[in-house]
């Protein structure tokens, strides 16, 4: 594809994804008319930082989700959503009527937290922590110590039982594998079960399939018949792009959104972020992380601006999380089957540097309470490692 010639680019979602393309268009030269469409009324923020150290500094204002002001100077149009995109006419209709042509447009929509109660009466006691307006409200309700379920044993279930529990709360978890397996294999689960549980975690090994009422607080209904009743429930069960916005522009293709190694859908359009489909060495999927939405969003923009003389997408799983006095960082495919290389320290004395080998001659590389900086541990998840002094 080539780069169709830019006066007007619309950048529809104003997460990281949204933020990153519009500087990135910038820096790549683009000086036209910029405008970049968000449905929420927040400026840009650091949406790993809400369940991480913004459930922690609770007898503070909440500022470790603040980002620096954006320097892009584009028109911004914040609390609307995009209704629709007409590829034809090269315009983006928004929910209240209006038209933005556009000669280029990012797709930067993100995602939205998936929910497991069903009715009205469940949504009222289902709470989920995917933007700002959650995490205040969640931060609220801490505030008072109440019982706590959280329902899903991803890595976001896992930082909200650990926020909760480090505010007060009684905190049960409920997941039908062991938590983090799915995410980072059974090697460092076991660490981080063992380490919630030392934290006073409790965990229901059990599949969650309902929520409802008990009389003026929240149960949960799981898969084996039992019932788990909490004054909160939070629900970490995955999230869904949002794509329905899409549904009559011809761009989807099997209820995906596929890109190109340069992020690019057709002429004109490029994608990025949660939304998008990309190629990576395991096949095509999406990877809603905030380092891959960023990496997604620097080349996407560079696809709109330059075509085929745009650099590609080389992507590498960057993926770190913060829990129960643990803080890891890996680099490379997870999860990591079996038990890893010990480069340096002792995982069973509070830090060490761990890698995993694999069969297609990959490596993933695990800080766990080490300290390193990020280029070098990606480096040694490279095939060919490097050294790493002690």
């Amino acid at each position: 594809m080539t780069a169709p010639r830019l006066e007007r680019v619309v950048v529809v979602g104003n997460g990281i994804a949204g933020l990153t393309a519009s500087d990135s268009l910038r820096a790549a030269g683009f000086d036209g008319e910029l405008t970049v469409v968000g449905d929420e009324r927040h400026a840009p923020y650091s949406r790993p930082a809400l369940s991480k150290a913004a459930l922690l500094d609770l007898g503070e204002e909440m500022s470790a989700h603040h980002l620096p002001e954006p320097s892009h100077g584009a028109t911004e149009l914040l609390g609307v959503s995009a209704a629709g995109l007409d590829v034809s006419r090269r315009t983006v209709l928004l929910d209240d009527g209006t038209d933005l042509p556009y000669d280029g447009v990012v797709i930067a929509t993100g995602s939205r937290a998936r929910r497991l109660g069903t009715g009205r009466e469940a949504g009222s006691h289902e709470l989920t922590l995917r933007g700002l307006d959650d995490a205040l409200e969640l931060r609220r309700r801490i505030a008072t110590k109440p019982s706590v379920v959280v329902v899903g044993g991803g890595a976001l279930g896992m930082e909200i039982a650990s926020g909760c529990l480090a505010a007060g709360c009684e905190v049960t978890l409920a997941s039908p594998e062991p938590p983090l397996v799915q995410q980072l294999g059974t090697y460092l689960s076991d660490v981080f079960v063992a380490a919630g549980l030392r934290h006073g975690l409790k965990i229901a090994s059990a599949q969650a399939v309902d929520i409802r009422d008990a009389g003026g607080h929240a149960a949960v209904t799981l898969a084996d018949g039992s019932v788990l009743e909490a004054e909160l429930v939070v629900s970490a069960v995955g999230d869904v792009p949002n794509l329905e916005w899409l549904a009559t522009s011809g761009l989807l293709t099997d209820g995906r959104l596929d890109v190109d190694t340069r992020g690019r859908v057709r002429p004109g359009v490029v994608a990025a972020g949660d939304v998008a489909t990309f190629a990576t060495a395991r096949g095509p999927r999406r990877v809603p992380l905030w380092t891959s939405a960023i990496e997604q969003s620097k080349i996407a923009a560079l696809g709109l601006v330059q075509g085929d003389a745009a650099p590609e997408l080389n992507f590498q799983q960057y993926f770190w999380t913060e829990q129960f006095g643990l803080n890891l960082k890996a680099c490379g495919f997870m999860p990591a089957a079996g038990a890893p290389e010990v480069v340096d320290g002792d995982p069973h004395d509070g830090a060490a540097l761990l890698r995993w080998s694999h069969d297609d001659g990959s490596g993933t590389a695990v800080a766990l309470n080490y300290r390193i900086p990020v280029p070098k541990l990606r480096r040694l998840s490279a095939a060919t490692p490097v050294a790493v002094p002690a």
